[in-house]
Order: C-alpha cells, then structure tokens, then sequence
C-alpha cells in the first residue's frame, strides 16, 4: 500500500527540517575547522538531554521496531526482557563504569584496551568491532529498514536501502557526533509520538473489532484471546523456549548481553564519552534508563497486538509495517517519518562509530601525525565506505531470515562473554595482563562454536553465560600463570570516585520497583 500525497508531505517535511537542523547545530565558530575532538565527540559538550535522548536513538532501530515486533508477533511480550532489563543496566554502566572512561578521557574502547593491556588487544578489538559493526549492525539496520519501506510504499528494497543510505550521509556527515547527538531528540520525540499512536490505533481497532471500545478493552481483549504472548517468563515447553530460556533471562545470560551492549559498545557508549561531565553523562543515562521502561509499548506491543489483526504473516518482522498500513492518511506519514527517523539515526551512529574505531584506533599513527582536519576527512570517508559495503551484503547475509533480531543476538551472542571479561576484569582486576585479556577475548568464539556443534540444544543465552564463566576462568589462570603481580597499566580504581548524586540514586531505586512490578504482573 503505498503512502497518499499527505503522508508523503508530511514525511519530506520532516526530512527537509531534520537535515537543515542538523547543518545549525553543528556550524563552527567563524575560522575554526573541525577537529578530531569535534567530530567523533562533539567536542565534549553534549548535555543530559543530548545524550540520553542519543543513547535511546541510537539503540531503537530497524532491528529494534522491526525485529522485536516480529518477536513480540512470534514469541510475545517475554521478548521486552531485553528492553527493561537494558534500564537497569544502564544504571550500573553510569555508576561504575562511565567514571573509569571519563576519568582515562579516551575516544573509543579499543583505546582503553591499549591503555590497560597492549596494542595487540587494541588492534584485535578494534577490527573485531568494525567486522560486527559493518557486517551485522549496519546490514541489519539498512536491510530491516528497506523491508518496512517495500512493505508500506511498494519501494523496492534496494532503493529504500540508497534512500536511507543517503538520507543518513546529508545530516551526520558534516558535522559527525554533534549533528547525531542534537537531532536525536528530535528523533526520540518523533519515534515515541508515532509508535504510542500506533500501538493506541491498534489496541482501539481490536476493541471495535471485537464489540469494546477504547484501548483498555482492546489490551484486555488482546490479553483474553492470547494470553500465551504475555507470559515474561517462558517454561521449559515453550517452543520458544530456546530463544528466552525461562529464569535464565533474570539471572543469566542476558546479563552479559546487556554489560557488554550499553557497556563497552563503541557505537552505544560513545555520546557518554561526549558528555560536558561525569555527572552530566550520569544524568544522560538516568534519563535514557526511564525511556527503555516505555520502549515496549513502542516497539513489542504493536506485534503482539498485529497476531489479531493481520494473523496470517508471511514473515514475523512484517508485523510493524503491515499494522503502519492500517494508519489514516497523514497519520501514516508521522508514523512512518518516526520508522526512518529511528533507522537512519542509527545509521548515522553506527557510521560515526565506525569511522571514529577505524581512524583513532586503526589509522592514526603518533609517529607519524597528520593534522586534526585530515582525521576528520579520514572519518567521513570511511562512514561512506561502511555505507557502501554494507548496502551490497545486506541481502546475502540477511534475506533468508525470519526473525532477524534474534539472529543478531546470537550471533554477537558468540563474542560478547569475552568482552565483559576483558573489560571487566581489566577494571577491577589488577593482575590482569594481556595475554589473558586476549585469550578470554579469542576464547569466547571458540567456546561458543564448541558449545553451537557439541550441545546445539543448549539455549543460547544459557550458552552466553556459560563461556562467560570459562572466558573468566581462562582470563584468571593465564593470569596466575604469568605471576606477574599487579599489572603496570592497571587501573587504579581507589583514585576513581563512584560516589552518584542523589537524583541518580534515586531514580536507580525507582527503576528497580517498576521493573519488580512488571515481572510480578506477567510472571
């Protein structure tokens, strides 16, 4: 169904306003050029507001509205664990670990990695992240987006894959971290608005279908005649179960998922690096917290509510864009400008994090500096590049798939026991060494492989937090082994203060509840 010439307006407006916003917010001063701390971290003045509404911009994508849509149509509201959960570790990334990156003044991880370990643990992070970053992120974002745009206007996908390629280049190119970060309550705003709208459209629709009125008899009746989609916790003859294996998602896996996510993820954590201050950055994240509480009734709901309304799917993930066809005109066009603006701040985020990894981490050479303006050039460059690649492997590596977020999650899911552990461990051990580190790193993979062929019918979460407990064990013998005592470069955390302001506090208790509420409820 294609959009009408209001929606359509609608959405150029938006496209018009967003880029021209962008262009104002990141001009310079009249005879300063952009340096490397402009552009890959705004200069270090991003506020609260910035930074919280970024960090939710940023994660809530096409793989997010598509993906966990398509999950909430298939498996149901258990699939939100991944959202609430994500609030409360936020909260423990702004109070211990956002102290130790501000406290070094770093760019990106893979420099904190050098800084604690070696260059070798730099550099094979560094092109770790740009494989996963260009290869899964990117592809998943370019190709779920384009799939919502062929569903809702007809366009085909390689075109919508250009257009959303493109859209992204005309605003972050330019001004880098700070056009993302400004923009992005723009894109919050808008990404909230539309999908509140959409999952209140539908929730009324299924109680005028079904005799009721309002969007509390149509939650009701949606929770009457599938109660099976509001169970938070799946039992063990869930054929589901695989993928959300029951408690294990309170107490297990999902945990490393989430540390190493909104943690020590270049493309998540960069704007708290920006930050004006420890405490500002503190603020950014108590705010970014309290929006991934509402995410689900942005992002699941809508699936849950589309296994009545358009029951009989082709695929899972056409669950978002076949509900946005249900939308009155010029209502459809928000909605749908709240789809793009969701996947093309990603896109911008994921291409700035890129360039930032490749150029400060893989390009500059201290021995042989350029100057400030070259790296920002280097930058924009690679962001084109990591465009490019992407657009042309995204069908082969993404077309066959039902559900792509959870492929994405198990497949990050093969690495990620191995960054906590390097990080972690780099943190608050101080015997740790480097060879350890990278060992615990390269031992994830091989680990998870073992564990994919040996005992496939181990969930993989499960699976998560059993590697996890190896790649810590390797990382602590290898260490012991060395007997090196405590390492040179090892952080000094009594110098570090962890001390959070009330407020911070306050809102860490506030999130506890709701998410204690929440599971009492749909246990």
């Amino acid at each position: 169904m294609s959009l009408s010439t209001l929606d359509i307006s609608v959405f150029v407006i938006y496209v018009i306003a967003l880029i021209g916003i962008a262009y104002f917010v990141s001009r310079e001063k009249a005879g300063h050029e952009k340096d490397a701390g402009d552009y890959f971290l705004a200069g270090n003045s991003l506020p609260w507001w910035a930074i919280g509404a970024s960090l939710i911009a940023a994660n809530i994508s096409a793989e997010q509205i598509i993906g966990m849509s398509g999950a909430g149509y298939k498996i149901g509201l258990a699939i939100a664990s991944y959202e609430w959960m994500a609030a409360l570790t936020l909260m423990i990334v702004g109070k211990y670990f956002l102290p130790i990156f501000l406290e070094k003044k770093i760019y990106t991880m893979p420099q904190f990695l050098e800084n604690r370990f070696d260059h070798r643990v730099r550099t094979v992070m560094a092109i770790f992240w740009l494989g996963v970053y260009v290869f899964v992120n990117l592809t998943a974002i370019l190709w779920l987006g384009a799939l919502a745009i062929n569903t809702i206007t007809g366009v085909d996908i390689v075109y919508g894959m250009i257009f959303l390629g493109l859209f992204s280049v005309a605003y972050s190119l330019y001004g880098g971290l700070k056009a993302v970060a400004f923009t992005d309550i723009i894109q919050v705003v808008l990404l909230t608005f539309g999908g509140l709208f959409l999952s209140y459209i539908a929730l009324d629709l299924i109680a005028v279908n079904n005799g009721g009125q309002g969007i509390i008899d149509g939650f009701n009746i949606l929770a009457t005649q599938a109660p099976e989609k509001f169970d938070m916790i799946l039992s063990p003859e869930s054929e589901h179960y695989a993928d959300l294996p029951g408690i294990s998602v309170l107490v297990g896996g999902m945990w490393i998922m989430n540390l190493s996510y909104w943690g020590f993820n270049q493309y998540i954590i960069q704007r708290t690096l920006a930050a004006k201050s420890l405490r500002e950055g503190q603020k950014g994240i108590a705010f970014a917290a309290f929006l991934k509480l509402l995410m689900p009734i942005i992002v699941v709901l809508p699936g849950i509510a589309a296994v009545l309304l358009v029951p009989d799917l082709g695929k899972a993930d056409q669950a978002y864009p076949e509900l946005m066809n249900l939308m009155p005109s010029g209502l459809k066009g928000l909605v749908f400008a709240a789809l793009v603006a969701a996947i093309v701040s990603s896109l911008a985020s994921m291409t700035n994090s890129v360039a930032t990894i490749f150029t400060m981490d893989l390009y500059k050479n201290d021995k042989n500096p350029k100057s400030e303006e070259h790296y920002v050039k280097v930058g924009r460059i690679v962001s084109l590049v990591a465009l490019i690649v992407a657009m042309f492997v995204a069908k082969p590596l993404l077309g066959q798939f039902d559900q792509a977020f959870q492929y994405i999650q198990e497949f990050t899911g093969f690495f990620t026991p191995g960054i906590v552990v390097l990080f972690f461990l780099g943190m608050f051990w101080k015997r740790t060494t480097a060879n350890a580190g990278l060992y615990a790193a390269l031992g994830s993979a091989v680990f998870s492989v073992a564990f994919k062929f040996l005992y496939p019918e181990i969930p993989f979460m499960d699976r998560v937090g059993i590697v996890f407990i190896l790649c810590v064990l390797v990382a602590v013998v290898v260490s012991l082994m060395e007997n090196k005592g405590d390492d040179e470069n090892a952080v000094d955390v009594k110098g570090i203060s962890f001390a959070t302001s009330k407020g911070f506090n306050i809102s860490t208790v506030a999130i506890v509840l709701i998410l204690t509420a929440f599971y009492i409820t749909w246990w």
